[in-house]
């Protein structure tokens, strides 16, 4: 959610940028033909004849006149005067101008109220008097029977492609590519039931001949209920909503929804679309029955009003949305459902008050952003992981087309806000004037954003599938240990992924600059003093970026190898630009600068090498425990839990030492990395078991007394008088103590 939150923001700043670009254009479009301001599209004035000689000399003694000079410079000020007072008041005459036309458009409504039953009156009398051998009821029912025709060719059609529908059905919906073929197949159908309800209605009714009139009232009431059953056709594709049986429905949709709130909006969608048809086909008729502008203005106004509660009661009405796990939610339903109100309503009072240019602004400026994450949603749903063994599409794909469904919509926005307000998109390209040259600039700034977005998606879907691809599972479900060279790439790709979005974001917005008549070689050298202040001023910054750049390159160490440099150790999670991360093994996370390292010591490169020591008594046979410990390396190795990892088995190196109780034995074996530890704990467990299996004792400290006697029964009864004197001793000891 909170991804998607910041695309629709990359796509609301687009489209601020086209706005603002054909805002200028129009407002200095319209400043030119203002009497007294110069406009800059007016032809070249075209080269006077040379003078007479008199004529000079005339001009030049009235210039030399004092008093002609003086008039010239006061001329002179006050003309300065007047453009600098007409510069700052442009912003506002052009506000009061746009105030000054709503208040107009309202007053218009207002008078034209009372004329409203005339109007009716008289579109009535029309109709009486044009239909006055067929009525107005027969209208009516011709429309309602073409209708009613056309849901009959529809039916016709669900019945002949009986075979089709089952096939559709039988598409999978566990993998990709059986959902997008399911969507086509599902479009494709929708398809042949709007051509058979064309056909139906439209279609037989054309075979006819019809009065003029008649001929165009029909065709407008057909449109109206044609493109309704489009859009609910293209709902069904979309939505599925459970009306439809398919079961599970979820599987089949676009998009990720519920049961609930597919059937929701498909039902609220339709009866909000064919009321707009409806009503606009409607008012578009008055003006044939002789309803002035203001009137037909004012009845849209009304029918908005009642419009603005049927979208209030779809926002109201929605069923709250089933909450994913880990899903991050901006907004509460009820504060969207508040905003939306505020919405649609400023949305009716700009309509009303003929604010067309602005209320076609703040709906695009709306609804792209929702249709492009709508679309973004309908992408990942679709093309998700595969729930069989099918291979899925690659990210690179996935990129490709959300990006591309993006640039398209934006594009179309533009096409039609260009549309709206009357900017001739064909003379761009070839116009030389300020206002061209401007949107020329504005539009090729949009282009490069573009394509800087579409070029970042790409690089970061290579980028995430290089880091993933290769990863393998255990039997027991957790990924599987990473080889070397996944290694190195999960420790270079994000650096190299942070640098490439630094130098892409550098490089659009300079060319965007550029392309809106920015000079940017100015900007170039202050960012480059700037950059040597910086570089002055943060010479630890700068030394710990060059030094992870020295320790990237020599490939100290990787993701997830275990290291020691100085004080600190830990298992290496993750880089900056500047430092490194390091989990220790008791769980506390470390945050190092380059800088700081200094000299690694890297504990999970390429083998380890671990030696330890037992000790045994001076009695044992030194021969008989050497092939003892071999036997048990050669164990160790062949045991499927050690056997990945023992690259050489253990074995007995000789004595090491003689010590005060004991000979001790050195042992070595070769293993991965890390793996050392937990076979030293094994091999000394089995050691344990096999010396006293065959009778080598391991020595330990103890204390022997022994007396001065010399028989045994005088030694036994020795150490139990020293043992009973003891006792007497402690005894003695403990009775002051509890006194």
């Amino acid at each position: 959610m909170i991804r998607l939150f910041w695309g629709g923001v990359r796509v609301l700043g687009v489209l601020l940028l086209i706005s603002s670009q054909l805002s200028l254009v129009q407002t200095a479009g319209a400043q030119s033909l203002v009497p007294g301001v110069v406009g800059t599209n007016t032809a070249s004035p075209a080269v006077p004849e040379t003078p007479p000689a008199e004529k000079v000399d005339q001009l030049i003694g009235l210039l030399s006149d004092p008093v002609i000079q003086s008039w010239l410079a006061q001329r002179a000020l006050e003309n300065g005067s007047s453009a600098g007072q007409s510069a700052q008041s442009g912003g506002g005459a052009a506000l009061s101008t746009r105030l000054h036309s709503i208040k107009a458009h309202l007053q218009e409504l207002t008078e034209a109220l009372p004329t409203i039953p005339a109007q009716f009156e008289r579109a009535r009398n029309i109709l009486m008097l044009e239909f006055e051998d067929r009525g107005i009821l027969s209208i009516i029912a011709l429309v309602l029977g073409l209708t009613v025709a056309g849901l009959g060719f529809d039916r016709l059609a669900r019945m002949a492609t009986g075979g089709y529908r089952r096939w559709m059905q039988s598409l999978p919906t566990t993998n990709p590519r059986g959902r997008l073929a399911g969507l086509a197949a599902r479009f494709l159908y929708a398809m042949i039931l709007i051509a058979a309800f064309f056909a139906g209605s439209v279609g037989v009714f054309l075979i006819f001949d019809w009065p003029l009139l008649m001929r165009e009232i029909v065709l407008t009431y057909l449109s109206v209920g044609l493109i309704t059953w489009i859009v609910l056709m293209m709902s069904r594709v979309i939505l599925v909503p459970p009306m439809l049986g398919l079961h599970p429905s979820q599987e089949y949709r676009a998009l990720p929804m519920s049961d609930a709130r597919a059937g929701h909006w498909y039902l609220y969608v339709g009866i909000n679309t064919a009321f707009f048809l409806f009503t606009g086909a409607t008012i578009g008729i008055l003006k044939t029955f002789g309803f002035d502008e203001p009137g037909r203005m004012l009845i849209a106004g009304v029918v908005g009003l009642v419009q603005l509660l049927l979208l209030l009661t779809a926002v109201w009405r929605r069923p709250e949305q089933v909450k994913t796990s880990g899903s991050g939610v901006l907004l509460g339903p009820v504060a969207i459902s508040w905003l939306l109100t505020v919405f649609f309503v400023v949305l009716w009072a700009l309509r009303v008050s003929g604010a067309n240019i602005a209320f076609w602004l703040l709906l695009a400026i709306v609804a792209i952003p929702v249709i492009v994450m709508a679309a973004s949603d309908a992408v990942d749903y679709l093309f998700r992981a595969p729930e069989d063994d099918s291979a899925s599409l690659t990210p690179v794909t996935i990129a490709v087309i959300d990006r591309g469904i993006r640039c398209v919509v934006i594009i179309l926005a533009a096409y039609f806000l260009a549309n709206i307000w009357g900017v001739d998109v064909s003379g761009i390209a070839q116009g030389e004037n300020t206002q061209q040259r401007l949107l020329r600039g504005g539009l090729t700034a949009v282009v490069i954003l573009l394509a800087a977005d579409f070029g970042w998606a790409i690089i970061r879907a290579i980028i995430e599938n290089r880091l993933n691809e290769g990863r393998a599972l255990l039997p027991d479900g957790q990924p599987a240990p990473l080889t070397p060279k996944q290694s190195r790439m999960r420790t270079l790709l994000p650096i190299i992924q942070n640098v490439l979005l630094a130098v892409i974001i550098v490089m659009a917005v300079l060319m965007s600059l550029s392309a809106i008549g920015v000079e940017i070689g100015p900007l170039i050298a202050g960012a480059g003093v700037v950059g040597v202040a910086i570089g002055f001023g943060a010479q630890t910054l700068v030394k710990d970026v060059i030094s992870g750049m020295f320790y990237l390159f020599d490939d100290a160490f990787r993701v997830g190898e275990y290291v020691e440099t100085g004080t600190y150790r830990g298992t290496v999670e993750s880089f900056s630009l500047r430092s490194v991360k390091l989990r220790h093994h008791r769980g506390y996370l470390t945050t190092v600068p380059f800088g700081e390292l200094g000299a690694v010591q890297n504990m999970s490169r390429d083998w380890a090498i671990d030696k330890f020591s037992v000790t045994v008594g001076y009695d044992t046979d030194i021969d008989k425990a050497r092939k003892l410990i071999k036997k048990l390396g050669i164990e160790l190795a062949e045991d499927p839990e050690f056997a990945p990892h023992v690259i050489e088995p253990m074995k007995m190196q000789g004595v090491q030492n003689f010590g005060d109780y004991g000979i001790e034995l050195r042992m070595k074996m070769k293993t991965k990395p890390g793996e050392q530890f937990t076979i030293r704990r094994k091999a000394y467990v089995r050691l344990k078991h096999l010396f006293e299996e065959n009778g080598i004792k391991i020595p330990f400290p103890t204390v022997h007394v022994q007396g001065g006697g010399g028989g045994g029964g005088e030694e036994t009864d020795s150490t139990a008088a020293a043992q009973a004197a003891i006792a007497r001793k402690m005894a003695a000891e403990a009775a002051p103590a509890k006194g």
